[in-house]
């Protein structure tokens, strides 16, 4: 918990980098994400930075918030008329909260989601993962390119894990078949997960896999190597968040 808590950190600190400089106006600046600008990204983070201190506090008070939850993009309509600087200041306040409440988990403690109950691990990568991809959204829209670092293992991670939610999602039975992922790092170490004899394997940059399970980024337009059918099968349709099934990015090839 203690090496997931400081990554979370390094996370937090890597986006601020992007929102510290913001004019105004910059707040407003169209991201990849259809409808959504760079506040809608601040505010969604904020907002389940707050849930999440909750279902980790008071699971009993979480789970029957849920029953006032519309959707995400209606959440993040509620929060535009906020100006820049309270929401940044809510974005601050809200993960500080949570990682002061996180620090108090035991990574083996169970916690409620709006997916299946994690661990306190589990649950706090994927804040990192969340907070990794909407960074993502805005380095896009600020056309910033982020040197990959080696908090993405956090990442591939639950994105492997998520492998079976993947099919979940959109309906399908969980898949038979094992898969393996080789995933190459910045520092050219090889992170892998999954049976060493398995059929069906993902190859290729660790940055390309994570944009791929966080559905920023088009499985095309990756330098991704799969074998096999149970690789593609799922590549086409990972997902590494909860919730219904994601649009996803269009190809750039059109």
């Amino acid at each position: 918990m203690a090496e997931l808590l400081d990554d979370l950190r390094a996370e937090t600190a890597s986006l601020e980098t992007l929102l510290q400089p913001l004019r105004e106006e910059d707040w407003e600046l169209a991201t990849p994400a259809e409808g959504w600008a760079i506040r809608d990204q601040v505010s969604h983070l904020a907002w389940f930075d707050d849930a999440a201190s909750l279902a980790a506090t008071d699971p009993g008070a979480y789970n029957a918030s849920l029953a006032d939850f519309a959707s995400v993009d209606d959440l993040v309509r509620e929060s535009r008329g906020m100006p820049p600087a309270e929401l940044h200041e809510w974005f601050r306040t809200a993960r500080a909260r949570s990682l002061d409440v996180f620090g108090t988990l035991d990574a083996r403690d169970r916690v409620p989601w709006f997916g299946p109950e994690m661990s306190a691990a589990s649950f706090v990568t994927a804040r990192l993962m969340e907070t990794w991809a909407h960074g993502q959204d805005v380095a896009d829209a600020l056309g910033v390119a982020r040197e990959p670092t080696s908090r993405l293992r956090h990442v591939a991670t639950i994105g492997f894990r998520a492998r079976p939610y993947s099919f979940a999602a959109h309906g399908l039975p969980a898949p038979a078949e094992p898969v393996r992922v080789e995933l190459t790092m910045s520092d050219g170490r090889v992170w892998t997960a999954g049976p060493a004899a398995a059929a069906g394997v993902v190859r290729g940059p660790i940055l390309d896999f994570c944009l791929v399970v966080t559905q920023r980024i088009h499985l095309s337009d990756t330098a991704l190597e799969l074998t096999g059918e149970p690789a593609r099968a799922w590549m086409e349709i990972a997902q590494a968040f909860a919730g219904a099934p994601g649009k996803g990015r269009a190809p750039k090839s059109g």
